[in-house]
């Protein structure tokens, strides 16, 4: 080279018209092609640039011929190629760039591994028919990938980005990829943006573990993906974007999800609303999750298992599903922590194939309402047990459709300030309270469940305030063996209010209700303390049962009086105080002794005083349960 301002002897017009256009920082166009080498050489040697200007490479419609090798290369000025064509995959690997912009280009793959670039990285509205290689790289200020078409060789991955470091964003709205994109180990410090992109082909997947970004993570409006997209262990800043977003999922199989955030750290919200489907399930288990997670109107579909995990998942704000939202698989809450409330109104739950249930969320904690109400349709079984809700547990206008010998709802063990158990048409299945704690209770008699297990269920206040007639054939559908709690606590609420009759009406149903379960002799025992004095809950019976022997034995020993017992003197006979006699036990009124009956009122007095003993002994009884009961 005999002067460096001048373009080597042995280059052709073209590439001496991009070297001048190199100096002057200008576009370089109407030249059809130039060569890799040439290209590598003015900038791993650049010329200096004209007075006043500022160098750097600016190529537009031009056809690089053979290999463009900048690796390990440190090239000063940007470099910036439009509506290029390349004979081979440009090599960046170790190189050391100031800027880098490949845009509408079409080449055959990109090769930028462990690069390092000040500013931004390009490579936008480009065709590559191969693997886009930027593991390791770093990049100053934006990643941008947007509405580039990748087509790998068959078994390669679309793109390959495991460990790259951005410090602005990483832009990749409409990338269309047929194959696999690694982001693993990925650190970006503000946004990450997908939105609109699709992943397709065999083996399209979107791996995200352990990636790292300080701001949103955006991958919705019109996202979609062959296969799993993986956000295992991810940490997000901000709000996490799925919203009309197309899920695939890669089909059954242990570990194999259409969408894995477990394990994940989000700042702000899932937004997965506006048209969501995934065909596969998703997990979100043991992940913290600052916000809501809102699925308004989202279409998940796994019927094989789980559509849902989060179990262990700590929700900060609400678990929206309203707008009908459709889940055909077990929704899984198993034990998750949700500040908010559950929210599932309009929501339709359908249980997987395999008979598990439709939601199941035993020991899930919520601070506020767990909704399943407002048209709110489980087709499978409902889980609630142990679970802890700070406010309302609402069914109202809720369908629960399970078969008869199933179980339609279980709460064994839940806590809520509130159960509005009023559900649009009576469930066929089991309803099973027991051992539920609640403070009010609301119901709704005409849609009462078919089969119903309250035992140990304890409430301070039970709505609509019904007599006890209306109230006990409720207590009878137990499908188990009879328990006595179920009839105390609802008897417990009636003398609470202040209503003894209707609280002595239940009491009185449960020994009767108990006495199918005793032997012969304590069954008839039983039915003689029902009809004498209601169990001891009804007194005054054994009063008018012994004022009405008493008259009956008075008139008849007035009419055959006994005769004096003995020669010494005898008091004047006194029928009135002579029946007492017989009818008290223990009490010695002087006239039973003194006197003795003969012929057939010998059986009178027999049955007078067997009457007496009988009489006394379940006033006794009923008497000691009446104090025990106080």
């Amino acid at each position: 080279m005999a002067d460096h301002d001048d373009a080597p002897a042995d280059w052709d017009a073209g590439e001496r018209r991009m070297w001048q256009a190199y100096r002057r920082g200008e576009w370089c166009v109407g030249v059809s092609e130039v060569r890799g080498a040439a290209v590598r050489m003015l900038l791993l040697s650049p010329p200096p640039p004209e007075p006043g200007q500022l160098a750097r490479l600016r190529l537009r419609g031009v056809h690089v011929r053979g290999r463009l090798d900048l690796s390990e290369a440190a090239v000063r000025g940007t470099v910036r190629m439009r509506n290029c064509r390349f004979d081979e995959a440009p090599r960046l690997e170790g190189a050391q760039l100031e800027a880098f912009e490949l845009g509408e280009c079409r080449l055959p793959g990109l090769r930028a591994h462990s690069a390092r670039v000040a500013q931004e990285f390009k490579v936008d509205k480009c065709t590559v028919d191969g693997t886009v290689d930027l593991r390791s790289l770093s990049v100053g200020t934006v990643l941008s990938l947007q509405d580039t078409t990748i087509r790998p060789a068959p078994g390669e991955a679309a793109v390959t980005a495991q460990s790259v470091a951005v410090d602005e964003y990483m832009w990749a709205p409409g990338l269309d990829c047929t194959g696999p994109v690694h982001l693993s180990n990925a650190r970006v410090q503000d946004t990450l943006v997908l939105r609109g992109a699709v992943i397709g082909g065999p083996d399209g997947c979107l791996q995200m573990s352990e990636v790292t970004v300080g701001g949103g993570l955006y991958l919705g409006r019109g996202f979609s993906c062959a296969g799993m997209v993986n956000l295992c262990g991810a940490s997000v800043g901000a709000t996490v974007e799925l919203s009309d977003a197309t899920l695939a999922g890669p089909g059954a199989g242990q570990g194999r999800y259409a969408l894995h955030l477990g394990c994940a750290q989000i700042g702000g919200d899932i937004q997965a609303d506006g048209g969501l489907v995934v065909d596969g399930p998703i997990t979100l288990a043991d992940t913290s999750i600052r916000g809501s997670v809102v699925l308004e109107g989202a279409r998940l579909n796994f019927p094989e298992g789980t559509v849902l995990t989060a179990e262990r998942t700590h929700i900060g704000g609400d678990l929206d599903c309203r707008g009908g939202t459709t889940a055909h698989g077990t929704v899984d809450l198993c034990d998750a922590r949700i500040g908010g409330s559950i929210r599932l109104e309009a929501a339709e739950l359908t249980a997987p194939d395999s008979g598990r249930p439709a939601l199941r969320a035993n020991g899930v904690e919520v601070g506020g309402v767990v909704n399943l109400c407002d048209g709110f349709t489980a087709h499978g079984g409902v889980r609630l047990n142990s679970a802890t809700i700070r406010s309302t547990l609402c069914l109202a206008d809720a369908l629960l459709d399970t078969a008869p010998e199933e179980e339609a709802l279980t709460c064994r063990g839940a806590t809520a300030a509130v159960l509005r158990l009023e559900p649009r048409e009576t469930p066929a299945g089991i309803v099973d309270l027991s051992r539920l704690r609640t403070v009010l209770l609301k119901d709704e008699p005409a849609t009462w469940p078919a089969s119903l297990v309250v035992d140990g269920a304890v409430y301070d206040d039970i709505s609509p305030a019904l007599p006890a007639a209306r109230r006990l054939p409720l207590l009878r559908r137990d499908p188990h063996a009879f328990t006595p709690q179920p009839y105390e606590q609802l008897a417990a609420v009636y003398q609470r209010h202040g209503q003894d009759a209707d609280a002595r009406a239940v009491l009185v149903a449960k020994q009767r209700a108990l006495r199918a379960t005793l032997g012969v002799p304590a069954r008839l025992w039983s039915l003689l303390q029902d009809a004498t004095v209601g169990f001891g809950y009804r007194p005054l019976r054994a009063v008018w049962l012994l004022a009405g022997l008493l008259a009956i034995g008075s008139t008849l020993f007035d009419t055959w009086p006994p005769q004096p017992v003995g020669d010494g003197p005898h008091p004047a006979f006194q029928p009135v105080i002579y029946t007492l006699d017989l009818l008290l036990p223990l009490v010695d009124l002087g006239q039973e002794g003194m006197f003795s009956p003969s012929g057939a009122m010998q059986w009178t007095a027999l049955v007078l005083v067997g009457s007496g003993w009988l009489l006394a002994t379940t006033v006794a009884a009923g008497a000691s349960r009446v104090l025990r009961r106080t």
